[in-house]
């Protein structure tokens, strides 16, 4: 049984939606000792700049005229939808940057998306779950002053579940800049709220996902 799991976030150290992604994989494991975990940082591991648009140009160039610059494109989007293809479940862990989404993230999902068994209209990830996970350093529910502001969840959602055709799990830590931003203390016990039933909806669907999985 294989996971495959992609951090996004910049820190390494200190990350909430690394430790959230750590609870999955971890209950995961527990169930599944011998099974796989593919894993992609795309901070250690930052994709080229270019690629998606290498990737995009080679596609309409015929294919005696591709450069080598076209060919490792295509390479790349190769390997990294292999990546998911082979996967049984899906942990998509990012935060939200500027009210949107990872430019890391960003890149990943639209040089992904180039490669044909992933183009729109295939929902290649029709029967697989996916959890979407988020830490959000302030607030974004409804009725706080910024709610949707958090351009990043529901792109992301579309993506995956709409677009890609996965099964989502979206689990969201709140507040996390509480620690560190003097103006938000008074909101530190809400946010370590956030962060334990972020853990636990993690660890609830760690176990979920490999309950659909043969033992």
């Amino acid at each position: 049984m294989n996971l495959f799991r992609l951090d996004s976030s910049i820190r390494v150290a200190g990350s909430v939606s690394r430790a959230v992604a750590d609870t999955v994989t971890e209950n995961w494991l527990a169930a599944h000792p011998n099974g796989t975990v593919t894993r992609r940082d795309l901070v250690a591991d930052e994709l080229p700049p270019t690629a998606w648009t290498d990737s995009l140009a080679a596609a309409t160039t015929p294919a005696d005229q591709r450069t080598p610059t076209h060919l490792g494109a295509l390479s790349l989007a190769s390997t990294i939808a292999d990546e998911v293809a082979a996967a049984d479940s899906l942990v998509i862990a990012t935060s939200l940057y500027n009210f949107g989404i990872s430019q890391h993230l960003k890149a990943w999902i639209d040089l992904l998306i180039t490669d044909p068994r992933f183009a729109p209209g295939t929902q290649p990830l029709v029967g697989k779950q996916a959890a979407l996970i988020i830490a959000r350093g302030g607030g974004y529910g409804a009725g706080t002053p910024r709610e949707g502001w958090d351009h990043a969840t529901p792109w992301l959602i579309r993506i995956f579940q709409d677009v890609l055709g996965a099964e989502v799990t979206f689990v969201a830590a709140e507040l996390t800049l509480a620690t560190t931003v003097p103006s938000m203390a008074e909101l530190i016990p809400l946010a370590q709220e956030s962060a334990t039933a972020a853990h636990d909806l993690a660890a609830t669907t760690g176990r979920a996902f490999a309950t659909k999985l043969p033992v």
